[in-house]
């Protein structure tokens, strides 16, 4: 028989630096109480900048936005929708969490998008404080302290943390899972552990309601993949599966059962059918990469840790046979392979799987990994500077690009960010790892106050949505125009300008002005759509009047847009 788990296997020797001393703010904030607060202001700082002051991000947030604003629209909360079209993608868990707190703050269905990105901020400082409680499963507050440090600083979390859709919540409801698997694991016993199992499968059922299929695929992969290395399954029954699963079904069957009745079946065979395995076979809206490509991804998407990563695989390595890697391994690792697998990829695939390099990481930065090879040292320095250096200079050349003013706040930041991640990178260089984390810590406030409060906002031209709002509101001569729109069918527009926003072809464009009959409408023309408007318009015998112009770049794809907009004039009927 396979020898039980003992002390010695797990990872609690990395609660002290074998480096020598640990640094005063390790010092410092590597306790419980402490660690948890500094990782809560951490994350505050770190994902509200923007929130508020970034448009609405298309194509996929303004999507889920819009569904949830119909959803309160029409009081119809199990089918999913933008405007008449079924969205049968995801199942309705966001929707549900974005439709309470729009209802929650009072707005309702005219929430503004700060209020739709809600569920998702909560859920990334979520992640940050669920990714130090499972740490905490194999080590003490100061490794697990810098694991979630590691964590809260990932680009694609901050990313992730202003987007008003599925990606952060589903990453919470994934942790908590872990979290809870990892104390079943290293226990190592058949004991019933009630509030663990609750926690266990209770995630596992948001997960579910959140994103179908992903967060029992990489969980199941990590029971799996543990079972390969112990080679026994008796630790998971202190997961009390016999009644946790069926405990899962009652939270998740409801809504499935009603979604099948209310669309025959269709929403499982589209979402299922089309968009799942359409995105395993295909790569899906232009999204296909060959394998390997979420490995070279992850080393901007995961920034900063992929320097401490780096300078930590011998150790890594060194510590394969603790239970701590062991879990990490088998978390990262079968869950890789299958996002490789699949021909679509996007960067926020593979959060899920950032905690466990995380984990891994910090518990050799806390177990010596001063003492690598000068090259990996050399090398994780360039990991640790490029990203700063790159992000510090896009905040000045983006805008340039554009043909606008750069933010002099984000310049400045940026900057700093810049000095500081070269800061961080020199004492790599000179393998003073933990001097490091702070540094590489500063850096990312910085950037993601730069970027989102700032930089972003300031890019005017790609903001075309909330400015064609403003020029709508300009040129119509009622309060709520009737409004149509040729050749800019974003869902931002929609989500921005309301429900009743028309996406229609030149032809009906014409038809809509030239049947006005004293209503108050509005119509908007891409520039490659004017001649087929305005000869659909001459032959019903209408001269629409032009009464403004908006130009500039649509993010989706970068085609250069020029939008007039038209009222009817003389001969509408």
């Amino acid at each position: 028989m396979t020898e039980p788990i003992r002390p010695a296997d797990t990872a609690s020797h990395l609660d002290a630096p074998r480096s020598g001393p640990p640094p005063f703010w390790l010092r410092l904030a590597g306790h419980d109480v402490t660690a948890s607060l500094v990782l809560l202001v951490l994350a505050l700082a770190l994902f509200v900048p923007g929130q508020w002051s970034v448009p609405p991000l298309d194509r996929d947030e303004p999507r889920f936005t819009q569904a949830t604003k119909q959803m309160l629209e029409s009081g119809d909360y199990v089918d999913i929708r933008f405007q008449d079209e079924a969205r049968h993608k995801k199942p309705v868990g966001i929707y549900w969490l974005q439709a309470a707190t729009a209802k929650a703050s009072g707005f309702g269905a005219e929430a503004p998008l700060w209020v739709y990105r809600l569920p998702s901020l909560v859920a990334a400082v979520l992640v940050v404080l669920l990714a130090y409680w499972t740490a905490r499963a194999f080590t003490g507050p100061p490794a697990a302290l810098v694991a979630a440090l590691f964590v809260a600083l990932s680009i694609i979390l901050g990313v992730e943390a202003r987007l008003a859709k599925t990606d952060a919540t589903l990453f919470a409801s994934i942790l908590a899972a872990q979290g809870a698997l990892a104390r079943f694991w290293m226990a190592d016993s058949r004991r019933p552990r009630w509030g663990l199992a609750f926690v266990f499968w209770t995630a596992l059922a948001a997960g579910i309601l959140v994103k179908g299929p992903v967060a029992p695929m990489v969980v199941g992969l990590t029971v799996l993949a543990l079972f390969a290395f112990r080679r026994r399954f008796a630790w998971m029954k202190a997961s009390v599966p016999l009644v946790g699963a069926p405990w899962m079904l009652l939270l998740v069957m409801p809504w499935f059962v009603a979604i099948w009745i209310a669309t025959d079946g269709t929403f499982f065979r589209e979402a299922v059918g089309q968009d799942m395995l359409g995105k395993v076979a295909t790569g899906q809206e232009s999204h296909g990469a060959p394998p390997l490509t979420h490995l070279a991804v992850m080393f901007a998407v995961f920034w900063p840790l992929p320097a401490f990563a780096v300078l930590a695989a011998p150790r890594i390595w060194a510590g394969r046979t603790t239970g701590l890697v062991q879990f990490c391994a088998a978390w990262f690792l079968p869950s890789w392979v299958v996002f490789e697998l699949v021909a679509t990829k996007l960067p926020h695939y593979t959060m899920p799987l950032l905690p466990a390099l995380a984990l891994a990481t910090a518990m050799a930065v806390l177990d010596g990994a001063r003492s690598a090879p000068r090259a990996l040292r050399l090398l994780a320095a360039v990991l640790l500077a490029l990203p700063a250096v790159g992000l510090a200079a896009a905040t000045l050349a983006g805008p340039v690009a554009l043909g606008v003013w750069p933010s002099p706040p984000a310049a400045v930041l940026g900057v700093l960010a810049a000095v500081l991640g070269v800061w961080g990178a020199e004492r790599l260089a000179r393998g003073e790892v933990l001097a490091a984390v702070p540094r590489a810590a500063g850096a990312g406030i910085l950037i993601a106050v730069a970027v989102w409060a700032f930089a972003g906002p300031a890019l005017t031209p790609i903001w075309v949505s909330p400015r064609l709002v403003t020029a709508v509101e300009t040129v119509a001569p009622c309060a709520e125009p009737e409004v149509a729109s040729t050749g800019f069918n974003e869902p931002s527009f929609v989500f921005l300008q309301g429900t009743g926003t028309r996406l229609i072809g030149p032809e009906a464009a014409a038809a809509f002005l030239a049947e006005a009959e004293g209503a108050c409408r509005v119509a908007i023309v891409e520039s490659r759509q004017e001649q087929a408007f305005l000869a659909a318009a001459q032959g019903l015998g209408l001269v629409p009047v032009a009464a403004d112009r908006v130009d500039g770049l649509n993010i989706n794809g970068g085609r250069r847009l020029d939008l007039g907009l038209y009222l009817a004039g003389t001969g509408a009927q």
